[in-house]
């Protein structure tokens, strides 16, 4: 069984990545390097994606995987993006980050959103590369499902006609913005990981 490493301490992303690879052993770093911890300093997505998987792998000296993500809500120009995870402050929580995000589209008839995940792979003397996966969706005032984290109990997926969290998890692999930059991953360089 092939190991991944993920540059993330969110079980929640470790979970999607453990849905996707289902044949790989997924390791989140905390598992074998305690001490990791990257200042997200990139002003995109990728950006800090690629600062973590360097990171990662330099200290490792192996192949890893990282990923940064969020929600962007285009009648808030784009908020609350690289900041989704501490939207409403460094001590919150997901409740915290839906609720401001919901007092903050109050009066909006707009709620067009979409999540972005950019991904990076970086490995010992080879360029990283990175993958961009999104899905478009919209903000409902009331949560809707049990499933997922962060904002898909609020993120309503039109075509679907159900919010994230209440798609399974193989569901939500299938259709995410993690999904589908991993589906650019794996048909670009997916035999690094067989």
């Amino acid at each position: 069984m092939k190991d991944i490493i993920i540059a993330s301490n969110n079980k929640g992303k470790i979970n999607d990545f453990k849905t996707i690879f289902p044949k790989a052993n997924v390791i989140g770093i905390s598992e074998i390097a305690l001490d990791f911890d990257v200042d997200e300093t990139g002003k995109t997505f990728k950006e800090n994606a690629i600062l973590k998987a360097e990171s990662a792998s330099k200290q490792l000296h192996k192949i890893v995987i990282a990923d940064d993500s969020g929600l962007s809500v285009k009648a808030l120009n784009g908020e609350p993006g690289i900041y989704s995870a501490r939207y409403a402050g460094e001590a919150k929580n997901d409740q915290d980050n839906m609720d401001k995000l919901l007092e903050n589209l109050k009066g909006i008839e707009d709620r067009a959103a979409e999540f972005v995940c950019a991904i990076a792979v970086s490995e010992p003397n080879k360029e990283t590369v990175t993958y961009i996966g999104t899905v478009q969706g919209e903000i409902i005032d009331e949560p809707r499902g049990e499933n997922g984290f962060g904002y898909d109990p609020i993120f309503f997926v039109p075509s679907l006609d159900r919010t994230m969290a209440e798609l399974t998890s193989a569901e939500k692999g299938a259709v995410s913005h993690r999904g589908n930059a991993i589906k650019l991953m794996n048909e670009d360089i997916g035999e690094r990981f067989q």
